[in-house]
């Protein structure tokens, strides 16, 4: 198993790697895990609903996210609408996290003397996420870069502790 761990991690690495010298393709491709999750989650809210005999919101859920994967997957505009959809709440998310950094730095500014660098990481996450909104290929060339960046960590983080794990 240890082998198979290291041979996994190394693979990781190299996808990471091609991640990372092809962030916009990989960013692109990004929008089909969404779509394998949906379809996933879709499919475990159907078979948890009908094992519980529990046909309410959890069941309906399940059908439309199932419904959403499989028009997703037949009809490639939707893939691209997905895609921006994926863009714009990802832009939001930084204008949210950076307003509510903000507010939480002033709550706080009388009980931690770092109260200052908490302000500034909010106020460069409120214009990051604003200057997504009007330029979203630059946020899709960094979520491509950020996948790249977290299969290598977690590929070199499966070689280190199958290595730790063996000795």
């Amino acid at each position: 198993m240890t082998v198979l761990s290291i041979i996994f991690g190394v693979l990781l690495v190299i996808f990471g790697i091609s991640c990372m010298f092809t962030p916009l393709i990989t960013f692109l491709d990004a929008g089909w895990f969404i779509v394998i999750l949906l379809a996933v989650y879709g499919i475990l809210a159907i078979v948890r609903s009908a094992a519980k005999k529990n046909f309410g919101a959890s069941f309906f859920f399940g059908i439309l996210s199932l419904i959403v994967a499989v028009a997703t997957m037949f009809f490639p505009g939707l893939m691209v609408l997905n895609d921006w959809i994926l863009l714009y709440l990802a832009a939001g998310w930084f204008v949210i996290q950076g307003i509510l950094a903000v507010v939480l730095a002033i709550k706080t500014r009388k009980l931690s003397k770092l109260w200052i660098l908490r302000l500034i990481m909010g106020i460069i996450a409120v214009l990051l996420g604003a200057y997504s909104f009007f330029h979203p290929l630059l946020l899709a060339v960094s979520v491509g870069y950020l996948i790249g960046f977290y299969f290598i960590e977690s590929g070199f983080m499966m070689i280190v502790s199958s290595a730790a794990s063996k000795k």
